[in-house]
């Protein structure tokens, strides 16, 4: 038995350590997505250990073992703790329950799910200002069709590559373009709309690829991605947010950096993970769909919603505009941007994210 717990423990100490390195391969940076699996594997661990101490023996075997988990429950912690209920709020609660909050609401479909009655339920119960719908082909499209009279400003871009993207909106679109950013058709939104109380806003919907071996490899694609989005929404003149699935945890190198380098914010920190994916598998979830924003905004409610066949939930996110500063608590590395330089690739810039400045 203890040598099963040394095993388990060292694999768990290896897991932990190895998104330390910069290795973009998808076996390093699939580390990143089981954070929390690694934690409750190591306080199964410490479980064990204290069961096999008082009904067998200690040993300095006990010992290393303890050590091993300890570390390994502290490494972790260090990533995830900014999304426990115990750490502060990155983003304030709203207020006031003004009519001028901003409900966005984001599904991956899942494109070989065909229920499609059950995401039409969901947003008939939730009445979303926008809604994103990923990996949405021609026979969603057809699907969503019910919701026009509901969505009269929408943005079709339809795939049969798992990459399709869609938006409804009963907000006014002014003005927008569908960009392949990094890898032919796989598409990204970028939008201007105007928020209930009519204040102009940007919006980037974005589903960059994973780093997997059925996709890519490597996971430079979706950091060239996100670098790219960070930096062209840095210092913007407008409010803006930037929705999608990520193919990135919360808590990763990638999504940090994003964050550092545009300066938003996460309306999670502090109040909950909203485990995304998967769906089906209870014991494996981790917050793979996203929402982040300019300074300004508060935070009315954040929800999963109830499943819908996908192996994505949809998340809810309800925003009010209150123009105040929003302090962000990110640790600003001074290597912040020698890093960005390291994992994008070289024939990408932020040039190609529009930004509307013309208007």
């Amino acid at each position: 038995m203890l040598i099963a717990i040394l095993l388990v423990s060292s694999v768990l100490l290896i897991v932990s350590l190895l998104p330390l390195s910069y290795s973009q391969h998808y076996l390093v940076r699939s580390c990143d997505f089981i954070r929390l699996q690694v934690v409750y594997g190591a306080l199964f661990c410490l479980a064990a250990l204290l069961i096999y101490t008082f009904f067998i023996a200690l040993s300095p075997w006990v010992y290393a073992a303890l050590v091993i988990n300890l570390i390994t429950v502290a490494l972790q912690s260090v990533w995830i703790y900014p999304y426990t209920l115990f750490a502060p709020h990155e983003v304030k609660a709203s207020n006031t329950k003004a009519k001028s909050g901003l409900r966005i609401m984001s599904a991956n479909v899942l494109m070989s799910n065909h229920n499609s009655d059950a995401l039409i339920n969901l947003v008939k119960k939730h009445q979303p200002d926008l809604l994103v719908t990923l990996e949405s082909d021609a026979w969603w499209q057809t699907q969503m069709s019910v919701l026009h009279n509901d969505y009269p400003y929408r943005i079709s871009c339809p795939k049969d590559n798992r990459y399709g993207m869609h938006i409804y909106s009963k907000l006014k679109i002014n003005e927008y373009k569908i960009c392949e950013l990094v890898t032919k058709d796989v598409p990204s939104i970028h939008m201007l709309f105007e928020s209930p109380n009519g204040i102009e806003m940007q919006g980037h919907f974005i589903h960059p690829e994973p780093p997997s071996p059925t996709e890519k490899d490597t996971s430079r694609p979706r950091d060239s991605e996100l670098i790219m989005v960070a930096k062209a929404v840095k210092n913007p003149i407008r409010p803006v947010v930037v929705v999608g699935d990520l193919n990135d945890v919360a808590w990763s190198r990638s999504t940090r950096l994003f964050m550092q380098l545009s300066g938003f914010l996460d309306p999670r920190k502090g109040r909950g993970f909203y485990n995304t994916f998967h769906a089906n598998y209870f014991f494996m979830r981790w917050p793979l769909d996203h929402l982040f924003h300019s300074s300004g905004f508060s935070v009315a409610s954040i929800k999963r919603l109830a499943k819908y066949g996908s192996d994505h939930f949809a998340l809810l996110t309800e925003l009010v505009y209150e123009q105040a500063d929003q302090q962000s608590h990110l640790n600003k590395d001074k290597r912040t941007a020698k890093v960005a330089e390291t994992l994008k690739k070289d024939d990408v810039d932020k040039s190609q994210v529009p930004t509307f400045t013309n208007r």
